[in-house]
């Protein structure tokens, strides 16, 4: 498959998706869905302040796939400045609803990310992109330039799906090997978190004790993972 047509498929998905039915499943106020919310912040408070540092004020970020803008919105209200955040999409439309939910300031694109210059991010990341890319040789680009524009001690960020989805034949799973063929790195972070969302929506009527506690003492339920790997430093003698 082209990079054009696998571009082209992925657009053709998402345009369904958006209209469809099945976003009332990741409606905000479902306790299933607060809950995921929930563990990926944890999980971001923790890994944030090991990698790019406590303060964000000065920190450069590049959201891949960003969105209707939600994880820029999330590093505002913890101190990042808007002037120092871009974020890129292929739909126009969630690019639209981006621009209009968040602080002025940010940068937008709507394309690929060759509009972005060498080593000019502090982070870069993006959130269940890979497992929507079922061509290798596109998700491998597209690695290959979030590195490009990731300066040498930067950090990459990727939040996906750490299984298939037997129902859902337009997302395939981002492996471990992936991971480390695509970002190599001696500096690195992985964390595995959300309760699988089928269980967590069969679940979500109970205390919200019992779907914590298994998510907690049982990792092979935890469906998604982040990891972070650190580009290495330029070689001073160069």
């Amino acid at each position: 498959m082209s990079d054009r047509a696998e571009q082209e498929r992925i657009n053709q998905v998402y345009r369904q998706w958006h209209g469809g039915a099945a976003l009332a499943k990741y409606a905000w106020h479902r306790p299933d869905v607060v809950r995921q919310t929930a563990a990926r912040s944890r999980a971001l408070a923790e890994l944030l302040p090991l990698t790019v540092g406590r303060d964000l004020s000065a920190v450069r970020v590049l959201d891949v796939g960003c969105g209707s803008g939600s994880f820029l919105r999330q590093l505002i209200d913890w101190g990042a400045t808007p002037a120092h955040l871009a974020g890129t999409e292929l739909q126009q439309d969630r690019l639209d609803q981006a621009r209009t939910r968040a602080a002025p300031g940010i940068r937008w694109h709507l394309g690929q990310l060759d509009a972005f210059p060498d080593a000019s991010m502090d982070l870069v990341s993006a959130h269940t992109v890979f497992s929507s890319i079922l061509d290798e040789d596109l998700r491998r680009d597209l690695a290959a330039e979030m590195w490009r524009v990731l300066r040498p001690g930067g950090w990459t960020m990727i939040f996906d799906f750490r299984y298939a989805s037997p129902r859902n034949a337009h997302v395939r799973k981002v492996t471990d090997v992936e991971l480390l063929r695509f970002w190599p790195a001696a500096s690195r972070h992985y964390r595995t978190l959300v309760l699988a969302p089928p269980l967590g929506r069969t679940l979500a009527a109970l205390p919200w004790l019992i779907p914590e506690a298994l998510a907690t003492l049982i990792p092979p339920l935890r469906s998604h993972f982040i990891y972070m790997a650190r580009k290495p430093e330029t070689d001073r003698a160069e």
